[in-house]
């Protein structure tokens, strides 16, 4: 009698109970401050997505909030506090992850009137100031870090941490903000990010994929993003790419809507990337 007892409250505990009616409950993990993916507000491009999958499942979305930052996988999904994560890279590692639902890149962001950057190797980035982010507690090096690191470009190079101070609003925009005021020439930043704040400043910015794409075998700078579960939630990674596929048209108007830069021509639209 305890034993069974005990399932039912398990059980009771992951349900919301809506007029009566037992409702489906979807645990959702994201970052609190870190527009254009998400914020506490809801008012991220991954929000609304998955406001999109709780639709289609039927369910409520309940969402615990973590600084997406060094150990936030172990402690959110990994830690059972919640069952979904809407935005990693496909086959992430430690987990199952959907169909990727957009593929993007690294892209320098220049000022209108400021110098035009085709690749890696244009001569201009060994003049131009450059901003790069910074990722982690230790201010590990991003792929455009490593790629300009390669090319001896470092004297010219400022490093923006992205999580900056986590009690200022869209932390990783900081560099866009130094680019607006001319402190620096030109950003490298994550495609989602440069595309989404290159249209809330005051100075009007242009937006480039980075090339090349892979710069060497070992350093990509483009990505497939998908949607992530625990290993073993097979049935809800299922559940999720099947919503995915029938709102596919949705997904692409709030990228979109988000000026999301997209390379996906190598896509399957229902499927996973070959």
């Amino acid at each position: 009698m305890c034993s069974s007892f005990l399932k039912w409250v398990v059980l009771a505990s992951s349900i919301l109970l809506v007029g009566g009616v037992q409702a489906r409950e979807l645990r959702v993990c994201a970052d609190p401050n870190n527009l254009p993916f998400s914020n506490e507000a809801g008012e991220g491009f991954e929000n609304k997505l998955v406001s999109l999958i709780a639709e289609e499942l039927g369910a409520e979305v309940r969402y615990t909030w973590w600084a997406q930052r060094r150990g936030f996988l172990r402690n959110t999904l990994k830690a059972e506090v919640c069952d979904l994560v809407p935005g990693l890279p496909a086959n992430l590692e430690g987990v199952r992850t959907t169909a990727p639902y957009y593929r993007s890149s690294y892209v320098f962001v220049t000022r209108a009137d400021g110098p035009g950057v085709q690749s890696f190797n244009d001569p201009v980035l060994r003049q131009a100031k450059i901003g790069v982010h910074l990722i982690g507690d230790d201010g590990s090096n991003t792929p455009p870090a490593h790629a300009l690191g390669r090319r001896g470009i470092v004297e010219n190079v400022r490093g923006f941490m992205i999580y900056g101070d986590y009690s200022d609003p869209n932390p990783p925009a900081r560099i866009l903000d130094a680019l607006a005021k001319r402190e620096i020439d030109v950003a490298i930043v994550w495609g989602p990010l440069g595309g989404y704040f290159a249209q809330h400043e005051s100075e009007p910015l242009k937006v480039t994929p980075v090339r090349p794409i892979f710069d060497g075998p070992q350093l990509p700078m483009v990505f497939d993003i998908s949607m992530a579960v625990r290993k073993e939630d097979e049935a809800l990674r299922q559940e999720i790419d099947a919503a995915l596929i029938r709102r596919r048209a949705d997904v692409d108007a709030i990228l979109t809507a988000y000026h999301v830069p997209r390379l996906d021509g190598g896509l399957k639209q229902a499927g996973r990337v070959p």
